[in-house]
């Protein structure tokens, strides 16, 4: 059969393209891999799985911060008590029920009583500005918000502009004992703020005589709306159901990693972020693991709280296992336990070099966390299984591993639903059991994103010969030189590959011949200011990208960047020189 031949005849329509990537995929999935999800405790909701976990093993701690334990019995008595507290405040099944806050294990509270009681969990960025936090109260219509002491006073402002009935307040002394293990960050022992107009949350829980109320939640329920960051118009509100909050979580314990309740996961991920949602909550408790909590990233602390608490399990981006491995005390601290570590490439990208001098340091191998949005509650595709020999970071750029069970991808053409060959760019499209369920209060965008139960990410993406996803970036990110397409993704990983690069971003400039250049701009280790220059990088890209793709290099000292790490791309004009 000649290559034309499989072509046709996979292209003949949408199910025999998909039997084939499937058929490809099996094919890649690495032996020692489930091929199914698994739920440890069955399909049943989230909250029942802290119930029976809080049966089972009461007095393991379900969340550690700073030396203060709080057992999955006592989770399962708090959060209980606080769906009642939403009960006597007037909180019905459905309404929605916002969360105003860091790291902490108030959150873990909030979060479990909100689905107790039925109704919809709403985290709200504490980064948050004025007109940011009016938007999205008001869009989800939340008549009550838990919120900092810290945050407190910009909800008061703001309360009757957006309808507020009820403040519940909380602050890090609430969660921490008589002597917290440090070290601590700047604030977390800071006097509380006193704000009029508010209940204190932890003594009314304290409070609380009433019983939880009974109220039929079914995990095909609405439990979250988790916002998009908003890089086109308004974020939008992502429907999601503890459904999907359990897919994800089975995913993430049986097939991205392994996961036990013998497991101590560490997280300093924010938890109002669908990923630090992911990691720091659901993965504990579906699988009934400790999670040590972080109030937010330090890399002593997270050294530290390994060591003590013998960590098994974390999630980092690239740039802080550089910052570990560039320490000077990291030799000092027994990261030995660390078994699975799973990262993800914002601005420094996992190269042979990173992953050497982790391996060194603490004997694991570091894997790429790989594809997901909030739109797919995350963890979308997987890369284990593919270390060996670096194999997975010797793919064609971007390689994110292939989809989890019961998740499909396809590649359409912008702008139509004519499908693409395996090997060619186009629209990344996926259908998976966790995707959303609509935007809220967003038909338009529902009806734009959502096609026959496929989300349209407008992303540029393709599936290769071999089944694999690649992932190339944002369409209005792509770059036309000489009328060829151009992604920043793929030179942003390309230069992540060199030892000295610790981060890059990519955009055009304009040019009367060629239409448009990449220009890269680079953050380079200190110590190889000397040594590495913008030729030296030209000429590292030369051997490995395409004459056409070949950027500008103009190397930095720093990198604008996001609260979420990402490099600002619209920023990055200014530092033309």
């Amino acid at each position: 059969m000649t290559e034309n031949k499989a072509t046709s005849d996979y292209m003949r329509d949408e199910n025999s393209y998909l039997a084939h990537a499937r058929a490809l995929q099996s094919a890649a999935w690495p032996a020692d891999v489930p091929r199914d999800p698994i739920f440890p405790l069955g399909r049943k909701p989230l909250a029942e799985y802290l119930g029976e976990w809080a049966r089972r093993q009461p007095d393991k701690a379900a969340v550690m911060f700073y030396g203060r334990a709080i057992s999955y019995a006592e989770l399962d008595r708090l959060s209980d008590r606080f769906a009642a507290v939403l009960a006597r405040l007037g909180a019905r099944k459905g309404d929605r029920v916002a969360v105003f806050l860091p790291n902490c294990p108030q959150f873990y509270i909030c979060f479990f009583g909100i689905l107790k009681a039925g109704c919809v969990h709403v985290p709200v960025n504490p980064m948050f500005t004025r007109p940011e936090l009016v938007y999205e109260i008001n869009d989800t219509q939340a008549r009550i918000v838990i919120a900092h002491d810290r945050l407190a006073q910009l909800v008061d402002e703001v309360r009757d502009e957006c309808k507020i009935e009820h403040v519940l307040v909380t602050s890090f002394l609430d969660a921490l004992p008589a002597e917290p293990e440090g070290p601590l960050p700047a604030g977390l022992t800071d006097v509380r703020i006193e704000v009029p107009r508010t209940i204190d949350l932890m003594s009314t829980i304290a409070q609380e005589a009433g019983a939880p109320p009974q109220v039929d939640v079914g995990i095909n329920d609405i439990a979250a709306l988790n916002y998009t960051g908003g890089t086109t118009g308004m974020p939008k509100g992502c429907v999601h159901t503890q459904s999907d909050m359990l897919f994800t979580g089975a995913v993430m314990s049986s097939i991205s990693m392994s996961v036990t309740s013998s497991d101590t996961i560490i997280n300093f991920w924010p938890i109002f972020w669908i990923a630090g949602e992911d990691v720091g909550i659901i993965l504990p408790v579906l699988t009934g693991a400790t999670c040590v909590l972080l109030a937010r990233w330090d890399p002593v602390a997270f050294m530290t709280a390994v060591q003590r608490h013998r960590a098994t399990v974390s999630n980092m981006v690239v740039d802080n296992v550089v910052e570990i491995i560039n320490h000077r005390d990291a030799g000092r601290y027994d990261l030995s336990s660390l078994r699975e570590v799973i990262v993800a490439s914002f601005v420094k990208k996992l190269n042979p070099a990173f992953r050497t001098k982790w391996r060194e340091l603490t004997g694991t191998t570091l894997r790429e966390a790989a594809w997901g949005m909030t739109e797919t509650h995350s963890y979308d595709t997987f890369t284990r299984g593919w270390q060996d020999n670096d194999r997975d970071l010797k793919q064609q750029q971007i390689f994110v591993g292939i989809p989890v069970p019961q998740t499909d991808f396809k590649i359409l053409e912008f702008g139509s639903n004519k499908l693409v060959p395996l090997g060619e760019e186009g629209e990344l499209c996926v259908r998976t059991p966790s995707l959303l369920r609509g935007y809220w209060n967003k038909p338009d965008a529902t009806s734009e994103g959502l096609i026959d139960g496929w989300l349209r990410t407008g992303d540029i993406g393709m599936i290769s010969e071999h089944g694999t996803i690649h992932f190339l970036g944002r369409r209005k990110e792509m770059l036309k030189v000489k009328g060829m397409s151009v992604f920043p993704s793929e030179i942003e990983a390309t230069l992540g590959q060199h030892p000295a690069v610790t981060g890059s971003g990519v955009i055009g400039r304009a040019d009367d011949t060629r239409g448009q250049v990449p220009v890269a701009f680079v953050t380079i280790l200190p110590e190889h200011r000397a040594d590495v220059t913008p030729e030296t990088l030209t000429a590292f890209c030369r051997e490995r990208l395409a004459v056409y793709k070949i950027p500008e290099v103009r190397i930095v000292d720093t990198l604008p960047m996001t609260a979420t790490g990402k490099v600002k791309k619209e920023e990055l004009t200014r530092l033309y020189s």
